[in-house]
């Protein structure tokens, strides 16, 4: 792609030196490291600021709409300002935002939940996907009394220390496909960090097999992300959930599913989609309809280690915001408002947007593709079959391939993470998929490639 022979658009704008965007990017610039707090939406030259969004359309502050494929990194399964949710929000607004005592909307969401996923027993409310990753290594280390944890390489699971290990490692680093290096992927991590995690190749049972032989008597926990999208969304391999069930049983290892991002999958998540028997599941993302939460659910028995009347060795939880009824609320009307059909329209949503991104690539000529499944795509930068996280190029010709990719979409009015993450909501329906790939089109018109 050539960016500088696309002819100008309205939703461009934002490009212009003298635009709001220009102006507001300067002074965040000043006053919040990176210009902003979310860094995986800074990128080149600058990011987009939200105005207002309203459905599938997001609208910046320079007044251009565009199509949102990102929804607040997939949080917003049924879009911008949902009239239902918004209706929630606004009943529970009236009644009080939050309290130090529980409420209603807690009881309510908890409740919904365990219905929908069986292996959800009981479940503990957090205010992000971060946390109840933490609460979930916590009480399985409670558990076991170990405190080794394994991980999948190129798994990303939030800012907890101990899970920011190998999820941006590369060739010159990750080590051996079946026993990979425990590389830190971020500053400030100690030392003993990295040698407190075991990092396994995803889809390789001989290689997970070989690693627990050593190391298992040792783990508390195993994290599993059905559809990572730092690994290109490779689907698990036939038989590997059963297997990982198998195996943590052998070891007495908590298995821990990583579904803040999948549960948009299907009433009950990918788990239900799938298979798999977790032991504990983190949960984030839709279950707050758009506002903070996070959460931790899965056998009783485990999760009693947060009861202050616990024999075992009990878990300390706090967290003024931790299953505030705002949140509650919003995320206790999206899930209701989630019925069979709505998931079915999601399922023919995001199978016409992966299946018309595809032909378009191959038209093209791009070695890409619309990875995924149900409601959830990425690109990625191959046209060859990916089974985990090295299938994925990790070279600076990948990632300047993504980054001219996004910065054309936003010309064109598609909102995608410069990673290629991407989502339909309940809010677009073929009309809405086909101008998204109509904009593709335009983008990767052999003439504007290089």
């Amino acid at each position: 792609m050539n960016l500088d022979t696309l002819t100008r658009v309205s939703t461009d704008r934002y490009l212009d030196n003298d635009s709001v965007t220009v102006r507001m990017h300067a002074q965040a610039a000043e006053l919040i490291p990176g210009a902003t707090s979310r860094l995986h939406y800074l990128f080149k030259p600058w990011p987009i600021y939200a105005h207002s969004g309203q459905g599938c359309r997001l609208t910046d502050v320079d007044g251009d709409e565009r199509i949102d494929c990102l929804s607040n990194m997939t949080a917003l399964i049924h879009g911008h300002s949902d009239p239902q949710v918004n209706a929630a929000i606004i009943d529970q607004v009236q009644r009080g935002v939050s309290f130090s005592e529980p409420a209603q909307p807690e009881i309510a969401l908890a409740s919904l939940l365990i219905d929908r996923v069986p292996s959800v027993e009981q479940i503990h409310f957090r205010s992000s996907g971060t946390e109840a990753i933490m609460m979930a290594i916590k009480l399985a280390r409670a558990f076991t009394g170990r405190t080794r944890i394994a991980k999948f390489e190129g798994a990303y699971h939030g800012y907890y220390d101990y899970v920011q290990m190998s999820f941006s490692s590369t060739p010159a680093n990750w080590g051996d496909a079946q026993a990979p290096q425990s590389i830190p992927s971020s500053g400030g991590l100690a030392h003993s960090v990295g040698e407190e995690v075991l990092v396994m190749p995803f889809n390789d049972q001989s290689g997970v097999e070989q690693l627990l032989a050593k190391h298992g008597h040792a783990i508390s926990a195993l994290l599993f992300e059905p559809l990572s999208n730092r690994a290109g969304m490779a689907l698990p391999a036939p038989g590997f959930l059963e297997f990982l069930y198998q195996i943590t049983r052998k070891y007495g290892i908590v298995l821990i599913f990583d579904e803040v991002i999948t549960f948009r999958l299907g009433e009950a998540g990918a788990q239900g989609r799938y298979g798999g028997k977790p032991d504990l599941t983190a949960f984030g993302k839709i279950i707050g309809g758009g506002l903070p939460i996070g959460a931790v659910g899965g056998r009783a028995d485990i999760l009693s280690l947060l009861n202050p009347a616990s024999s075992g060795q009990r878990v300390i939880s706090g967290g003024t915001y931790s299953g505030n009824p705002l949140s509650a609320a919003a995320g206790l009307a999206t899930l209701k408002k989630l019925t069979p059909a709505r998931y079915q329209h999601l399922e023919a949503m995001g199978k016409r947007m992966r299946d018309g991104l595809n032909q378009i690539f191959r038209r093209a000529g791009e070695k890409a593709q619309a990875a995924g499944d149900g409601s959830l795509f990425q690109i990625v930068p191959t046209d060859q079959i990916i089974e985990n996280y090295r299938s994925v190029p990790q070279d600076a010709a990948a990632f300047e391939w993504l980054d001219r990719l996004h910065r054309a979409l936003l010309a064109a009015g598609v909102i995608i993470s410069h990673r290629g993450l991407s989502c339909v909501s309940t809010a677009m329906g073929e009309a809405e998929v086909d101008e998204v790939l109509d904009a593709f089109e335009r983008v990767l018109t052999p003439g504007l490639t290089d």
